[in-house]
């Protein structure tokens, strides 16, 4: 946003940048219920005080896929508050809008439609929370574009090519290329950027006049080797990033030398995760976050110490209350922040200590934090994998699992859905394991089960794979048991895609 008294506000555009708001996060927590509806209300005053051109949101508007009720209607109530009005656009789109909103009946911006009276245009790329799924390829923002509050772009139709076009825009002198890529899962992306699938088309007439802008919302850090989108792959022709999904702020833009654009992370706006990336966000509510490596106290005690426990959880005790302090001392004259902080003791037990039992030490904070269920999080340094007891008979499709020790694990090692998946294919000898579905399918249809409530992922994927795999022997003319796995053997070994 531009500084006044330093720039034309006749040639400048005035944007509020947002990404990761994740409205409805803990909806139903008594403490923390509204902190996600309180934070996107201050972000549309915001807009509306300093008279912006337009909001970019950066994905994640919405915390689940598919938001309750209560969610959309403050959604809506919000944005038809804040973004509608009879106050006046200063800025023309010059690009083709059928091919910018392609995802509605009404492919034309909101505040150029003669039955809608728009005072802020607020632009947005779906993240992977708030992302289209279903037959329909669908998500909330398409509601609230139906709706006219919202312009969704960036959304890419197919899976074999992407060709993002930009939403170009003028205002006076100055002219605006806005690009946007709303989140697809970083593997198929980042294969899709090596083999040149992935597209940035340029406008046709006078390209050096232009300020290119992109909006992605993706892993910016590396969790594996293609879980990740490298800054490297983006074109050297764009000038900013606005980068979404990585909650940790890093609002100022920083210079990448290799390609010659800036990148800025605005993070998230409310903490959906207790981190110390999140902790150094400057959010609504208060976070706070230390480490304690049990083994590091061994002139106080050793695991085999009589009471060990007991010495372990006064510790703990003198730590909490130690940043509760620091949260009292920040709150001093900040009378919209939170009473209650957020507070996370990260709990290293390795060498031998065991746990205690966290409900019983939460309850003397329960009135003194917005989080008294997770205050403690036990964690031990990985010595060896976890044995995980995978099982699969082919012939009937089924699979065991003792879950108790899986998410166990997950626990203690902070796993997600896919690292579950990839560490049974890495592990799991080669007799037991599935024939039929892979890493990649697999990881895709758990999580979408696990995270967005999609039922029937897993069985869709299971029907979707034994018919084609039915298809390709027939039009084979395979017959027999033998010749079927022998078959099925050779052509999961060269088709690998899920």
């Amino acid at each position: 946003m531009s500084s006044e008294n330093t720039l034309d506000d006749e040639d400048t555009f005035k944007i509020l940048i947002s990404t990761d708001i994740h409205l409805g996060y803990l909806e139903k927590d008594a403490i923390r219920g509204n902190d996600s509806y309180n934070t996107l209300n201050e972000i549309l005053n915001c807009a509306k005080i300093n008279q912006v051109d337009f909001i970019l949101l950066g994905g994640d508007l919405f915390h689940d896929n598919k938001p309750t009720r209560r969610c959309l209607h403050s959604c809506i109530t919000m944005l038809r508050k804040y973004c509608m009005g009879d106050s006046p656009i200063h800025f023309n789109i010059l690009s083709d809008q059928t091919v910018n909103f392609n995802t509605t009946k009404f492919p034309w911006v909101n505040y150029q439609d003669e039955n809608l009276n728009i005072s802020i245009p607020v632009f947005s790329i779906h993240g992977n929370h708030d992302d289209p799924t279903g037959a329909e390829g669908l998500c909330a923002l398409d509601l609230l574009s139906a709706s006219g509050l919202v312009n969704h772009f960036g959304h890419s139709h197919s899976v074999e090519r992407i060709e993002i076009s930009p939403i170009l825009l003028q205002k006076g002198s100055t002219k605006l290329a806005l690009y946007g890529l709303g989140s697809i899962p970083d593997e198929r992306l980042y294969r899709m950027f090596v083999n040149n699938q992935v597209t940035m088309l340029r406008p046709k007439e006078d390209q050096d006049e232009w300020f290119n802008l992109f909006a992605i919302h993706q892993n910016r850090s590396k969790h594996g080797p293609t879980n990740y989108i490298p800054e490297q792959f983006l074109d050297d022709f764009l000038d900013l990033v606005v980068w979404g999904h990585e909650h940790e702020c890093l609002i100022t833009p920083t210079r990448n030398e290799q390609q010659l654009f800036y990148v800025t992370q605005p993070g998230s706006s409310v903490a959906t995760s207790l981190s110390p990336g999140r902790s150094h966000q400057e959010t609504v509510r208060q976070f706070f976050i230390q480490d304690v490596v049990l083994a590091d106290y061994e002139d106080a005690f050793m695991p085999e110490t009589p009471q060990v426990m007991k010495k372990v959880e006064n510790l703990c005790y003198a730590k909490v209350a130690e940043m509760l302090e620091d949260a009292e001392r920040e709150r001093l004259g900040c009378p919209l922040t939170p009473e209650k902080p957020l507070i996370r003791l990260r709990v290293d037990y390795s060498g031998g200590f065991e746990t205690f039992n966290t409900s019983r030490f939460s309850q003397k904070f329960v009135d003194q934090v917005a989080n008294p269920k997770d205050i403690i999080h036990f964690l031990r340094r990985r010595e060896k994998k976890e044995d995980i007891n995978w099982s699969a008979q082919m012939c009937h499709y089924e699979v065991h699992v003792d879950y108790n020790k899986v998410m166990k694990s997950a626990a203690v090692e902070g796993l997600r859905v896919e690292d579950l998946v990839k560490q049974y294919f890495e592990a799991a000898e080669k007799t037991v394991q599935l024939s039929l579905l892979t890493e990649q399918g697999m990881g895709k249809a758990l999580r979408e089960f696990v995270d967005k409530d999609e039922k029937d992922a897993i069985e869709e994927l299971i029907t979707y794979q034994l018919e084609k795999t039915q298809r390709h022997l027939q039009a084979r003319g395979v017959i027999t048991e033998q010749d079927i796995d022998a078959e099925v053997s050779y052509w999961t070994g060269v088709h690998t895609g899920g």
